[in-house]
Parts: structure tokens; C-alpha cells; sequence
């Protein structure tokens, strides 16, 4: 299977473990707070499945780049949490640098 197909699956049940726990209220109520878990174990699992074959600093830089973009999205579009220049411009330093790292890395297992 493709790596970083893998790597996006994990990412994305990152981003909605993190967006569980936002609305888990402090693990406060149940249902968020058991997909909070599920979540978090689901993309720490495939997380380690990418690293038999990604190098674990690419994996890192990608999984952390993606996952602050979206889950900074998410957190504008249903936590209604503003977003100013500086966070907009350093998200933006996020995906150029994701992107220098697949684009060009020998690191990069392609």
C-alpha cells in the first residue's frame, strides 16, 4: 500500500481526534472524549506503519505541517476561533516548507 496514502489517513484521523478533544470538554463528555481515543490510536498506528518505509523526520515534518493547517481551519470554520496575519502567514511557512520536503528532498522516500 502506498505510504502516503497511509500517512494522510493518519493525519486525518489526527485532526479529527484533536477536533474530539476540543469538544470533549475536557473529557467531560463521553462520546467525543472515546473518539478522542479511537482517533489518537488510529493515526498513532498508521503513523507507525509510514515509518517502515518513510524516513521518520520527513513523516514528522508532514504529518505535523498538515495537521496544524487543518486542524487550524477546522478551529476557524466550526470553533468560529479567529485567525490573524501572523497565524495565517506562518501556516502559509508550513505548507511551503511540506512542499520543499516532497518537492525536492532526497530524504523523501518517492
Amino acid at each position: 500500500m502506498n505510504m502516503y496514502l497511509l500517512l494522510g489517513l493518519a493525519i486525518v484521523f489526527e485532526v479529527i481526534a484533536t477536533s474530539l478533544l476540543k469538544a470533549s470538554e475536557g473529557f467531560t463528555r463521553l462520546w467525543p472524549s472515546i473518539g478522542t481515543v479511537v482517533g489518537y490510536a488510529a493515526a498513532f498506528y498508521l503513523l507507525a506503519l509510514t515509518l517502515k518505509s518513510i524516513p521518520t523526520g520527513v513523516a514528522y515534518a508532514i504529518w505535523s505541517g498538515v495537521g496544524i493547517v487543518l486542524i487550524s481551519v477546522i478551529g476557524w470554520v466550526v470553533f468560529k476561533q479567529k485567525l490573524d496575519a501572523p497565524a495565517l502567514l506562518g501556516m502559509g511557512l508550513i505548507v511551503a516548507g511540506v512542499a520543499v520536503i516532497n518537492l525536492f528532498s532526497k530524504s523523501a522516500a518517492h
